[in-house]
């Protein structure tokens, strides 16, 4: 998550040799970036360009100032960067992240102030209080160790008012877990190696981790992990559930279960296609099409579990999807989407070993019937 294109060594080291993706940089990164740049020009009157950062694991990226103003007699400096997510289709690629840095009276030390397009925490649970920016602690860190440097570099005393701000970053932010999350007003800065590898679904999956930690803080006892917008309307219906107690799980069903498994709720239910879930039960925590597929010869074997005749089954076995395998087990009475369910609930409790969770597993088709449920099981049951 960075600059619109790579600058200097960061952008020649962001190439990935084995895939030929690159990498790009965090929101985080492109604001210690633009925070750097605006101290220095606060003490200096001159705004570095390409400007120079050290990440947390050693690598020295360079960023193009895409704005810079120094403005009120010298007393305000402005900088800021164009984030660059490389190759990972994320929402912020593109984003103008800028830092707008003020002096402060001695002793106040670094203040951080969300600025227009930066969201505001409403709801606990988060690894920042009610009422902060949405400024994550990584992010914090890395800002004010840079300017420290500066300040020691430069005879500053170090004590100033960070203002990030990302233009047009609350309309982009509704695109965003943040809304879900009680972050209002826009963008989170986040980033914990200031490196966003493409694909790597890092952020997704933290998604998940912050949705059940705002969950437990607001007393919720039930979750729903959900595969998708129309799963999510199903577990609302069934269950009445809030919208902080659901989870959008996407295909990261290990996810969701190994979190969950270290951070209890009462109750998981898990809400989704047939054929993902179908993928769950046969053992697979990554339902995406393209890390595991659906496998006709393993709901063969449901079925004939269920009571299918060989012939029923080698149809399964042979059939062209999922769905048209659980549509010839619908037609001969086999209740194929309750077995792939159940089947599922099994998997996951195996995943949660032991925790005091409850889980039950509703599969649904594409037009959001429910075509499959489990029982609610939980351990030792």
């Amino acid at each position: 998550m960075a600059e619109a294109q790579p600058q200097g060594t960061g952008g020649r080291s962001a190439q990935l040799a084995h895939t030929g993706l690159r990498h790009g940089w965090t929101t985080g990164a492109c604001a210690t970036a633009a925070g750097t740049a605006a101290y220095t020009a606060l003490l200096t009157g001159d705004f570095p360009d390409p400007v120079t950062i050290t990440l947390p694991k050693g690598q020295t990226p360079a960023f193009a100032l895409a704005k810079e103003e120094l403005a009120d007699g010298g007393r305000r400096a402005m900088a800021a960067v164009v984030k660059d997510a490389g190759d990972d289709p994320d929402v912020t690629h593109g984003a103008l992240i800028r830092a707008t840095v003020r002096e402060l009276p001695a002793g106040s030390g670094v203040v951080f102030r969300a600025g227009p397009g930066v969201g505001t925490v409403t709801r606990p649970g988060l690894p920042l209080d009610v009422g902060e920016p949405a400024i994550n602690p990584v992010p914090r860190q890395l800002i004010t160790g840079h300017l420290a440097e500066v300040a020691a570099r430069h005879g500053g005393r170090g004590d100033v008012e960070v203002e990030i701000s990302v233009d047009h970053g609350e309309e982009i932010a509704r695109s965003t877990w943040n809304p879900r999350l009680g972050i209002l007003g826009g963008l989170s800065i986040l980033g914990t190696t200031g490196i966003v590898v493409p694909y790597s679904c890092s952020a997704w999956i933290d998604s998940i981790r912050r949705g059940v930690d705002v969950a437990r803080a607001a007393g919720r006892r039930h979750v729903a992990g959900c595969t998708g917008s129309t799963s999510e309307k199903v577990a609302v219906a069934l269950h009445h559930l809030p919208d902080d107690a659901l989870l959008d799980m996407g295909d990261f069903a290990g996810a969701v279960l190994k979190y969950v498994r270290r951070h209890p709720v009462d109750r998981l239910t898990i809400c989704g296609g047939f054929a993902k879930l179908s993928k769950l039960a046969a053992g697979h925590l990554d339902l995406h099409s393209a890390r595991s597929q659906v496998d006709k010869a393993f709901l063969a074997e449901l079925a004939r579990h269920g009571g299918a005749e060989e012939a029923l089954s080698s149809a399964v076995t042979e059939a062209n999807t999922g769905l048209a395998a659980l549509q010839l087990c619908a037609a001969a009475g086999i209740p194929l989407g309750d077995l792939v369910a159940v089947t599922a609930r099994d998997e996951a409790l195996s995943v949660l070993r032991g925790a005091p969770v409850t889980v039950d597993v509703v599969c649904i088709d594409r037009a959001g019937l429910v075509v499959g449920r489990s029982e609610a099981l939980g351990p030792g049951v």
